[in-house]
């Protein structure tokens, strides 16, 4: 099996939207409070707090615009929060629901078609760890069933580098 690792959305685009920042549709985000119900932060991977502050914007997890380079809401904390660093267990924000879609994408940022399927909780990382496994998938999503929008991204994990008196001696 692939071993493989959950990826949070990465600090240099949070750190873009607490600075006054803009979104991928060059708007200001929005600041909302929390109901605390489905609001997950996508940097720490945590839910928002009832009475939290909150920036509601658009958000593209793609290098460049391109016809498969989807956009769509997300949430963050208004305040900066850590990057989610457990990577390789199943982040708390995919507790929230009974599934999510999971997707590959090939190394151009393009749909591996065939590949998305709306998938239980407790079968995402396995279902993750398959299509990584395939030559033609280069990363994978998991995105709401319900409203598709972006939750985190599964990669491959990279193996630790040896010391350099190595395992052996």
């Amino acid at each position: 099996m692939t071993a493989i690792r959950f990826a949070a959305m990465p600090t240099a685009d949070a750190e873009v939207l607490w600075n006054g920042g803009r979104d991928a549709y060059d708007n200001l985000p929005e600041t909302m409070i929390s109901d605390g119900d489905g609001n997950p932060c996508r940097h720490c991977l945590q839910n928002i707090e009832e009475g939290e502050e909150m920036l509601v914007f658009a958000y593209r997890p793609f290098p460049k615009l391109q016809p498969y380079a989807e956009t769509g809401p997300i949430f963050l904390h208004k305040q900066p929060c850590r990057r989610y660093a457990a990577e390789e267990i199943l982040p708390p924000v995919l507790t929230t629901s009974r599934d999510f879609i999971v997707r590959g994408y090939n190394e151009n940022n393009r749909i591996v078609y065939g590949t998305g399927a709306v998938t239980l909780v407790s079968e995402i990382a396995a279902y993750g760890e398959k299509l990584l496994a395939r030559a033609d998938i280069a990363y994978v999503h998991v995105r709401s069933a319900r409203n598709n929008c972006f939750q985190c991204r599964i990669d491959k994990a990279k193996a630790p580098a040896l010391a350099e008196t190595g395992a052996l001696t």
